[in-house]
């Protein structure tokens, strides 16, 4: 079975999720944006084999460990996001730079994404599906084995992400989450890229954004 740990990273309290096979303890780490150390540790102590990275944006609070940490591990693949967020991989010197963080690279992922896609760790497979609105390039992951979907910024419990950044738009976003995330089904549990777990039908009923009312 697949399991997962949420480690919040940077000042922002970016939720980096470690995510591996109970069996075979193959790993991916999903957006390391940062304290590479501490989540290096994590790995450790849970005794993983730590295989990929996946990227669901671009952004400075997701991505700017990412070129780092593949090159500590002797080269991971880096897996996403979708090419529309170039822009934002590109900017990460600059980005971390404004924001006080430790100095980024830019990286170029092994695979970028498309909405239809599929990740595997070991013997389970992920849906990946194209999410823009908060970023233009944003993906999702989505395993219908544990029902569990690693939404990054698109939805937040009661919230949702922000569209003013460049290239955001709001439209996207509530597209993005109505056509893309509500198939998933009520009882998935999301984890977002800040803050708590919710599920896809607590947010259809109390989320102020997209709630069904």
């Amino acid at each position: 079975m697949l399991k997962y740990q949420t480690i919040p990273v940077t000042p922002f309290q970016q939720n980096c999720s470690l995510i591996w096979d109970d069996q075979t303890l193959q790993a991916a780490v999903v957006d390391p944006g940062g304290d590479l150390d501490v989540l290096l540790a994590a790995i450790q102590r849970l005794g993983l084999k730590l295989e990929q990275i996946w990227i669901t944006h671009g952004h400075v609070d997701h991505a700017s460990g990412t070129a780092e940490l593949a090159e500590r591990l002797g080269g991971l693949p880096i897996i996403g996001p979708h090419p529309a967020d170039q822009f934002w991989i590109d900017g990460l010197p600059a980005a971390a730079a404004a924001y006080g963080f430790p100095p980024a690279r830019v990286f170029k992922p092994t695979r970028w994404l498309a909405d239809g896609d599929t990740v595997t760790l070991g013997a389970h497979t992920l849906q990946v599906r194209h999410c823009p609105g908060h970023t233009p390039g944003h993906v999702v992951f989505y395993s219908p084995e544990i029902k569990r979907a690693f939404v990054g910024d698109v939805l937040f419990a009661g919230s949702i992400g922000r569209t003013d950044f460049p290239q955001g738009n709001h439209d996207d976003l509530i597209a993005s989450i109505t056509e893309r995330l509500w198939p998933m089904g009520n009882d998935t549990v999301f984890i977002p890229g800040h803050g708590p777990e919710s599920t896809f039908g607590r947010e259809r009923q109390t989320n102020p954004y997209v709630h069904d009312r």
